[in-house]
């Protein structure tokens, strides 16, 4: 490895981890076998944890410069930067409590966009990087599919013909056949999405036309949140 490559590793030494030391500070207040319990708990955790955090701070060095190269961003200014330190720093703690990968990525391009001029403002990045750490991967597929759903449609090979009445939970359970039957589950998402302003529908099951089941349902906000989750990188010439 060279020494332009090394600037971007994490030290080797970690700082510490905040959920492990949150988690052993609870164990810490049991009164029964809290020592062999936290010990324990250090043993079996500490080292996985230790891992993630090395790779996630891996990956974003690695994307940072990517970033530097292709949109010329300066790495030496985000060091002044305090938005993006919150940022990066907020979006850090969430990706080493989650083994989920698109949760991780999403997380990375939240980084990365923060990173660029004219980021989205202080408070919706605050907001954006709050429903990455609590929605799942279901909410952003559903937002996904409802920002631009002919584009999905089309994207991603969906055989949606036919339809020339129904619902837009047709086009869910076309979209996503692990959902099909499971009513209960995407109404809950959906009302998940709604209760945040990022569709403009409360329900699913409304009987429309054919046009209106593949009609865009996000908010502004909502394609803010999409649009804060994207790779940059795909889009840099």
């Amino acid at each position: 490895m060279n020494n332009e490559e090394a600037k971007y590793d994490p030290p080797q030494k970690s700082a510490g981890d905040v959920v492990h030391a949150v988690v052993r500070a609870g164990l810490g207040a049991i009164p029964v076998a809290a020592a062999a319990a936290t010990e324990l708990l250090n043993a079996i955790v500490a080292p996985p944890l230790e891992k993630r955090r090395n790779k996630w701070m891996k990956e974003i060095g690695m994307a940072l410069r990517e970033l530097e190269e292709k949109m010329g961003i300066v790495l030496e200014s985000l060091q002044d930067n305090e938005e993006f330190i919150d940022v990066a720093l907020e979006a850090t703690q969430i990706a080493i409590k989650t083994s989920n990968q698109e949760k991780k990525e999403a997380l990375k391009n939240a980084i990365l966009n923060s990173a660029l001029p004219n980021p989205p403002e202080e408070s919706l990045q605050k907001m954006f990087l709050s429903f990455i750490d609590t929605l799942t991967v279901w909410h952003l597929k559903l937002l996904e599919l409802f920002n631009d759903p002919p584009a999905y449609i089309e994207n991603h090979e969906i055989n949606f013909t036919g339809f020339s009445m129904g619902a837009p939970s047709h086009l869910v359970e076309n979209a996503f056949p692990e959902l099909r039957g499971k009513r209960d589950l995407y109404d809950l998402i959906w009302k998940d999405l709604y209760s945040r302003a990022l569709v403009t529908t409360e329900g699913l099951h409304v009987m429309m036309t054919g046009s209106g089941i593949i009609a865009k349902r996000t908010t502004e906000i909502g394609k803010l949140f999409l649009d804060y989750i994207k790779n940059p990188l795909k889009t840099a010439p």
